[in-house]
């Protein structure tokens, strides 16, 4: 049991490094459309990643398996309250561009795909 517990926690740890690289490209991608655009895609790909760095915490954190599942729940709740909260910083108190903000969270979403796809 020990064994899938350790396996889950280096896929959250991989699919969050994935996600931190997917938001470099990015922004480096936007940079074509200007600062505000690559700062804007850079911040919705890395509050993906935030949001999931929480869950996993939450996910895999120590204790009983008896509460496992509130805390993958609650994880996931947490993710994307943190999502949410920060499209609305970056959109709104920011006033970063929203096409570019959402492409980098959509970019930083489909890793999930690829990272469940070919989990090793």
């Amino acid at each position: 049991m020990l064994n899938s517990l350790a396996a889950g926690r280096r896929l959250a740890l991989r699919l969050v490094l994935w996600q931190l690289g997917v938001a470099a490209m990015a922004g480096f991608i936007f940079l074509i459309q200007g600062r505000r655009a690559a700062l804007a895609a850079l911040a919705g790909a890395l509050v993906v990643a935030l949001g999931n760095a929480l869950a996993g915490a939450r996910a895999f954190s120590p204790g009983g398996a008896g509460v496992a599942l509130a805390r993958l729940i609650l994880g996931t709740l947490l993710k994307w309250a943190v999502v949410f909260t920060g499209v609305y910083v970056i959109m709104v108190r920011w006033q970063l561009p929203p096409a570019p903000a959402i492409a980098g969270l959509i970019m930083a979403v489909l890793v999930n795909l690829f990272a469940l796809r070919f989990k090793q």
